[in-house]
């Protein structure tokens, strides 16, 4: 699909059938922030189906697929992963909400808490198309960037400081894990079980 060429869609095929997907960018932030979560795979489908379709269809394999396809918009993308970068998210829409309200609403005009809908395909172009000199396209450039031993030792203790005052924290589940680690690291536990 060319977002140029042709218009954003409002529907799914599902076995021959146009199914109608719920298609406004606050459904696939939804969605996003979910699979980003702690949930079981086998909610996580349930919920996605749920988020996507007013009415589930039948074909559980295919409405998956398709609602995938909706979410990437019409392009390969792995939900959840937030704009992945070094190997961590680069943005978090529930961390991040009140930089890219601002961006959209200092670029565009557009004040997301009052649009009616949104196509998610236009929210994800325009979201992308955010210039650098947003606060939040700056955020990402610092948690994407790549400290090298080419650097000064400024460069790589000032982008040490700009991750970690950056960094998206880590969900609840993965801090207590951490913790449990340290805890284990520190009176000589045996870490084996919480890796």
């Amino acid at each position: 699909m060319n977002l140029l060429t042709n218009p954003a869609p409002t529907t799914v095929s599902i076995q021959g059938a146009e199914v109608p997907i719920n298609w406004d960018f606050r459904a696939s932030i939804r969605f996003e922030e979910m699979m980003a979560g702690s949930l079981p795979d086998e909610e996580k489908i349930g919920k996605a189906l749920e988020i996507y379709y007013p009415q589930v269809p039948a074909a559980i394999d295919q409405a998956v697929d398709r609602l995938l396809w909706f979410y990437a918009a019409g392009k390969d993308s792995e939900p959840g992963k937030g704009g992945s970068g070094n190997g961590g998210p680069i943005y978090s829409f529930a961390h991040d909400d009140e930089y890219i309200y601002a961006a959209f609403l200092d670029q565009y005009g557009v004040d997301l808490q009052a649009v009616g809908s949104l196509h998610w395909w236009k929210f994800k172009a325009m979201f992308q198309g955010l210039k650098s000199d947003n606060r939040i396209v700056e955020i990402m450039g610092y948690r994407s960037m790549e400290i090298t031993p080419q650097m000064s030792k400024d460069q790589k203790q000032f982008y040490r400081r700009m991750k970690k005052q950056f960094a998206i924290p880590l969900p609840q589940s993965e801090r207590e894990k951490l913790s449990a680690i340290e805890e284990a690291l520190l009176n000589g536990g045996d870490v084996s079980g919480l890796l």
